[in-house]
């Protein structure tokens, strides 16, 4: 009797303390290598454990190599998995201090740059705009594209170099220094690529690159900039931002627009869920990238996709393309170029995905992103390519096991 009672305290005790390691195997059921994020359920490992929440563990692959890993806002672990196809991969989570480790997607705002809200990963970079551009009453409705030819932190510079000088440069020019002035600016503005890339993508009156949009049969109703807005995840693998926008006239209808939108490390594209709060009848959403009057003819249109070689600022004097494409997964009711009356602002139109009859509050996910001819997609044909390989990982997601 007494080693019963004394085998079940000690079993109890185990259990208590908690496993020496959690076990995580994740497993590619598909004929193509894979990497991507993982998300694991972090209470389960919390509790299988037997630690408390926080990042008191480390993440180990089968190498035995610390890796990085990142605990979400909405209670998720992520890993950075690679898995051969019709592979599994195997890590262990053990107690323990995490090392410091390199930040691959974050973003912030910038009040010092009228309210942007900027963010990157290893892949790319873009941007928003704010309150502050709004009261300026500059026309600017779209998300923004920097490209990049690096995995390392290009944003925070960018800003810092361009906002450091400017007051030098408008000195200078005031002072009847001309060629001084555009000397410096050309050295320090972000416009031009000083070897690790540069924003030249056209927003103007339009989505940019992905922008949600109320639609009025074939007329787009352009958001203005974000009101409020919380970031929810801020790397070293995920950034996650929430936005609200100001209430929007549709229809005799005062609707508000509510964005949750994502980056993860190695992706070319932003996961966004977009939901519209006060309408009391179904609506018509959409988002897109815009056509610029340089390039009509690069336009594709996909049943669920579209994509789009841009030509950037200065076609003749960049000489490359920046990629861009809005996918939505579950299906669009419509695909198609809508055109700009008179082709005002540089802006031929749009290649739009709508979704007709969206119900109150209901949530619409998609997905938009973009790749750079000198870095990552060399051709249209690379990036057709990266997106159909993109909507087949979203239908076999990688399947993940804890033990």
């Amino acid at each position: 009797m007494k080693k019963t009672v004394l085998s079940f305290v000690l079993a109890l005790m185990a259990v208590t303390a908690g496993a020496q390691q959690v076990t995580v195997e994740v497993k590619n059921n598909t004929p193509q290598q894979r990497q991507e994020l993982v998300e694991i359920d972090a209470q389960t490992v919390y509790k299988k454990l037997g630690v408390q929440p926080g990042r008191n563990f480390r993440v180990i692959n089968a190498v035995r190599q610390e890796v990085i890993y990142q605990i979400t806002h909405d209670g998720k672990i992520l890993i950075d998995a690679s898995v051969r196809p019709h592979g599994t991969a195997a890590f262990s989570i053990v107690k323990g201090q995490p090392r410091d480790v390199k930040t691959f997607a974050c973003g912030r705002q910038y009040p010092e740059r009228v309210d942007d809200i900027a963010w990157e990963n290893d892949r790319g970079a873009y941007r928003l705009y704010g309150p502050a551009l709004q009261r300026n009453k500059e026309r600017a409705f779209g998300n923004d594209v920097w490209v990049k030819n690096t995995p390392d932190l290009e944003v925070e510079k960018r800003y810092k170099v361009e906002l450091d000088n400017h007051p030098a440069i408008e000195k200078l020019k005031k002072e009847g220094k001309t060629e001084e002035a555009l000397a410096m600016e050309e050295a320090t503005t972000y416009h031009f690529d000083h070897g690790y890339g540069l924003d030249c993508y056209k927003v103007g009156p339009s989505l940019g690159c992905g922008a949600p949009a109320l639609m009025d049969g074939r007329n787009i109703i352009f958001p203005y900039c974000y009101k409020d807005y919380k970031i929810l995840d801020n790397g070293p693998l995920r950034f996650t931002v929430s936005l609200v926008y100001h209430p929007t006239d549709y229809k005799g209808q005062k609707i508000t627009e509510h964005r949750l939108l994502s980056l993860d490390k190695g992706s070319n594209f932003n996961r966004q869920t977009v939901w519209y709060e006060g309408a009391k009848k179904n609506i018509d959403v959409a988002s897109g990238v815009v056509i610029h009057n340089e390039d009509t003819q690069s336009t594709v249109i996909g049943n669920d996709f579209v994509q789009y070689a841009d030509p950037t600022d200065n076609p003749q004097g960049q000489n490359f393309q920046i990629y861009v494409g809005v996918i939505f997964p579950a299906g669009a009711s419509e695909t198609c170029v809508v055109e700009n009356d008179g082709h005002q602002n540089g802006i031929y139109g749009h290649a739009l995905c709508i979704k007709r009859n969206v119900r109150p509050n209901e949530k619409l996910t998609y997905y938009w992103g973009s790749a750079w001819s000198k870095f990552d997609c060399r051709t249209q044909d690379e990036w057709q390519l990266r997106i159909d390989n993109f909507k087949k990982a979203l239908k076999q997601p990688l399947a993940v096991v804890v033990k």
